[in-house]
């Protein structure tokens, strides 16, 4: 999705332990394997219990084990903890370490029971999981493996109780009562700024005015978002679905966004994927044709020759179009959009579809996590703005059927509405100006204009976010000018849904818009006019990024929670100053992190005009180039 930078920077990204299955998690046609042997369990009561979905994915999560290199102290029974044995994980999961002994002694036996002390690194479990542990284990198996001659020794520990239920007792229980505590002592304050705010309206009528509004329309979020539930479930209720991959010069992740989207938990008989690539130049198709002839090869009893399908545009047409022709190749009812660097968990399609049981409900967006998280700050701010972004403020706008905004790596329609509105879509022009970006917003408006749209934060996907500054502010400009193109459209009819979403809706359309003038009014005029520093105004920005912050932590239990500081601190010196911007520029079609035909043509006219200007110093950077 990013053009690529010079310099590359390596993504840090947490790696499962492969499965020798490619579609591990697809429903046996030949019911060959179950539910309950995939997932490991080892009880007598598999068959009543593989029907019960909260039971397999609680084993499943149990079960999944991750690639690991870190060290581990063990200490046998009756030995010191100066005498303990330090050894290297090599995978983990929440029930069990395996290790690998430095030595091929005889210490330990399987059966034995002894201590371990190890701290998980960031990145090697799921966020939340990033802590020291200290527990007992038992050894179940021992044996060795040859790697370039050399026999090593390895050992299988179970330990005695999941790391869900050792962390919920230590660090996970702190965290919730940190982060509850901390909720109600912001809202509190919160509230009682806007105390302030009536008692000296009368001095400032506007600035007060907004003060309240923007605290309200805050506030409100959090509430409607905590006050939100998603739709459970129905065993009984499985529409057809295809996936469409829309794809651009996307060589690196494709593979993995391919396999994510096959491997689902859902009847392969009412389950394709279609991928169309949009005239890649890089090695993308090469990329596509190996996943699939792997997935051919490795998993044929599933019908994947049937359900897995591969389109090349003949000329590049842009994201649109390569998303149309994947809807005029699709066989099913319910077509979801998935881009290209987003990786789907097994039961997202499942967790999906339930809200189309209402005919009215025209479009579902699940939620998108930061599968890049760890990779540098610029990521780990991403992940608490990601986060807050789909489960408070689209989970508020879903306890109204009104998601302004159907996000593009993982989002479900009903196939009639996006053929009835193709048209309109693929021609969509603002000012006069192509509207090649902000896809998901415009389709959502097209879809909400007359009918619901939802959010399934059990749909859950991960993409890969920008981790170079340069991109990063480039995405953020483009998705402004989207942001306020679309939500000038969906003015104009989002009073007929209702009210307090449309009141919720303007009040946060005017916000933001505003919000550079409030900023420069409080931290330059007042300063300097007044002679007073704005002691006030700051304490509600840190109260923002409180609330913003301790939301992820009450939900995540993740270190990462103190990012959200650093988010808010980031866009009111940053990102709030691309608004103004974008107000004069909100027309402008072009990407500025891919090569579409817009994005060239502006290159060739800032070329020329540099031509014009030095033509010498022009043909020497292109011969360089």
């Amino acid at each position: 999705m990013f053009k690529k930078s010079k310099k590359k920077i390596k993504e840090v990204l947490t790696v499962p332990r492969e499965d020798r299955r490619i579609l591990s998690n697809v429903p046996d046609p030949e019911n060959i394997r179950g539910a309950a042997d995939r997932r490991g369990i080892k009880d007598g009561r598999v068959a009543e219990e593989d029907k019960d979905p909260n039971y397999i994915n609680k084993m499943k999560m149990l079960s999944l084990r991750y690639v690991a290199d870190f060290e581990v102290l063990i200490i046998p029974e009756d030995f010191s903890k100066r005498e303990g044995l330090r050894t290297t994980a090599v995978d983990i999961s929440t029930t069990g370490l395996l290790v690998e002994m430095s030595d091929n002694t005889k210490i330990i036996q399987v059966g034995d029971t002894v201590k371990m002390h190890f701290d998980i690194p960031a990145a090697t479990m799921p966020e939340g999981f990033e802590s020291f542990v200290k527990l007992e284990a038992v050894a179940v198996r021992i044996f060795s493996e040859k790697e370039n001659g050399q026999s090593k020794k390895m050992i299988a520990f179970e330990f005695s109780k999941p790391l869900t239920d050792y962390f919920q007792k230590k660090r996970w229980g702190y965290s919730v009562f940190m982060a509850s505590s901390l909720l109600f002592i912001a809202v509190a304050l919160v509230m009682l700024m806007r105390v302030e705010s009536v008692i000296y309206f009368k001095y400032n009528k506007v600035l007060y005015f907004y003060s309240l509004v923007a605290a309200t329309f805050l506030l409100t979020r959090y509430l409607f978002g905590a006050l939100y539930r998603e739709v459970r479930i129905n065993p009984d209720f499985t529409p057809g679905v295809s996936i469409i991959i829309p794809c651009f010069n996307e060589e690196e992740w494709i593979h993995r966004t391919i396999l994510s989207c096959m491997n689902q938990d859902y009847p392969i008989d009412k389950f394709e994927v279609i991928v169309v690539d949009d005239q890649s130049t890089d090695g993308t198709v090469e990329q596509i044709e190996k996943v699939v002839a792997l997935v051919h090869k490795e998993a044929e009893r599933y019908l994947t020759k049937e359900r897995l399908r591969v389109h090349v545009l003949k000329e590049n047409g842009g994201k649109r179009v390569a998303l149309v022709k994947g809807v005029e190749m699709a066989k099913h009812d319910l077509v979801v959009f998935v881009d290209s660097d987003s990786f789907l968990e097994p039961d997202a399609i499942k967790n999906l579809v339930p809200p189309f049981q209402d005919p009215k409900m025209g479009g579902v967006a699940g939620r998108t996590d930061v599968e890049n998280k760890y990779t540098n700050m610029i990521t780990k701010l991403q992940t608490v703005r990601y986060y807050i972004a789909f489960r408070i403020m689209k989970a508020a706008e879903s306890y109204f059927d009104s998601v302004t905004c159907l996000s593009g790596p993982l989002s479900c329609y009903r196939k009639e509405l996006i053929i009835e509105h193709t048209d309109a879509w693929l021609n969509q022009k603002f000012l006069g100006q192509p509207a090649t970006f902000g896809d998901d917003r415009s389709m959502t408006n097209f879809i909400l204009k007359t009918h619901r749209t939802g959010y399934q934060d059990s749909a859950i996907c991960s993409t890969i976010v920008p981790s170079n500054m340069g991109f990063f502010l480039k995405q953020q400009m483009r998705w402004k000018r989207s942001w306020l193109r679309e939500s000038l459209i969906a003015g104009t009819f989002i009073w007929k849904k209702e009210p307090f979403m449309a009141l919720f809706f303007y009040v946060g359309l005017i916000v933001p818009i505003a919000a550079p003038i409030i900023v420069l009014y409080n931290m330059l005029y007042v300063p300097i006019v007044h002679n007073v520093f704005p002691t006030t105004f700051l304490m509600g920005l840190l109260l923002m990024a409180l609330l913003m912050s301790v939301a992820h932590l009450l939900f995540r239990k993740s270190k990462l929670w103190i990012f959200g500081f650093v988010f808010c601190a980031f866009y009111e010196f940053i990102l709030l100053w691309q608004m103004p911007v974008a107000w004069v520029t909100f027309w402008k079609s072009t990407w500025g992190t891919r090569e579409t035909p817009q994005d060239i043509e502006a290159k060739n006219k800032k070329m020329a005009k540099k031509q014009k200007k030095n033509p010498i110093a022009l043909e020497s950077q292109s011969m360089k180039d």
